[in-house]
């Protein structure tokens, strides 16, 4: 007893343990620290005797999330790509502002450091969270915000999360319709650059690929894939892998628009032609895939509409989250479109 008591004051205690003693859930738990009045008084008198027992303190920006006070959004970060995080902050940024929200953003290199981050972030009264990739799927960070009782989204994950709202695209269909883009096109040998394996989409746009090559009955043997981590520098040691294949393959998918480009630059400083030598296509639309040269084929996905849904479905999340829960009721699951972009990448005369 003596030692758990210690444990309590060198450790917080968290909505998630108060509601494993009481025996119900946390968001059971959080309504009775709201005072929702459709507890009913058993449930609400365990609770409330679990909280004494743990000798639990409410986090504040909890108590602030059931009322009708602004959201203070954090918007934590560590993606690699500064033009996917420049056209990510335009969505929520826009969003935020036209609904009087807060925003405040954060960079966090590690998990460490998006750890000490969220802390102080709640501690200053966020109490809700935006997470784009790689955080969305970050074990760590996750269980941490679930255990602080907040509020939080995912952003372009590779698959749904059945424990809280994700936005996303499907990965997979637009990664298997550029590859089948590139096979009409004749190319029988294609190279792919994968993004960071601990992402699902990384995971997702691989399969897309290697489904389409294997539809289009193309082997193994012409199937070269290399290793990157969504950045421009990966992407120039994956492309000269790639380039210096013998035979090379005469079209190189990448998982990013970064990645893309730092393929073709490897393809100038070989002087091969692009795309008469090999074809180059990326994955995200970002603006660096129109300041190369030759323009990048690619697939437009919709990132500052993900910013901006991400706050709206916080937003929306805030106004339902006092409300009893109907049969069938789970996080909100956003699938957003993408386009194939045709530019002289692959499609050059």
């Amino acid at each position: 007893m003596a030692e758990r008591q210690r444990r309590r004051g060198t450790q917080a205690v968290t909505i998630r343990e108060v509601a494993a003693r009481a025996g119900v859930s946390s968001m059971t738990v959080s309504r009775v620290i709201n005072k929702d009045d459709k507890v009913n008084d058993n449930t609400r008198a365990l609770v409330e005797a679990a909280i004494r027992e743990l000798n639990y303190t409410p986090n504040p920006a909890a108590r602030r999330l059931a009322g009708s006070e602004v959201l203070r959004i954090g918007l934590l970060y560590s993606n690699p790509s500064s033009a996917y995080l420049s056209e990510f902050l335009v969505g929520a940024l826009d969003e935020s502002s036209r609904e009087g929200h807060q925003l405040v953003v954060e960079k966090c290199a590690g998990t460490a450091k998006a750890a000490a981050a969220v802390t102080r972030l709640l501690q200053g009264g966020v109490n809700a969270f935006i997470l784009p990739p790689p955080l969305c799927e970050s074990k760590p960070i996750l269980s941490l915000l679930e255990a602080a009782g907040v509020l939080a989204v995912a952003v372009a994950t590779g698959r749904p999360n059945p424990t809280m709202p994700t936005i996303r695209i499907d990965n997979y269909a637009a990664a298997r319709q550029m590859t089948e883009h590139l096979i009409g096109q004749g190319h029988r040998r294609l190279g792919f650059i994968k993004g960071n394996r601990n992402q699902s989409a990384s995971d997702m746009r691989l399969h897309g690929f290697l489904d389409a090559c294997q539809a289009a009955g193309i082997g193994d043997a012409d199937i070269l894939t290399e290793q990157g981590q969504f950045d421009y520098a990966s992407g120039l040691m994956a492309a000269e892998r790639l380039l210096a294949a013998d035979p090379r393959p005469t079209a190189i998918f990448a998982a990013n628009d970064d990645m893309a480009a730092a393929t073709i630059s490897v393809a100038h400083r070989l002087r091969l032609d692009v795309p008469g030598d090999v074809a180059v296509a990326g994955f995200d639309d970002t603006l660096i895939a129109t300041t190369v040269w030759p323009a990048l084929t690619t697939i437009r996905q919709p990132i500052a509409a993900m910013g901006k849904a991400a706050v709206m479905v916080l937003a929306n999340a805030l106004r339902t989250r006092s409300q009893a829960p109907r049969a069938g009721d789970g996080p909100e699951q956003k699938l957003l479109g993408y386009k194939l972009v045709r530019r002289d990448s692959t499609d050059g005369a």
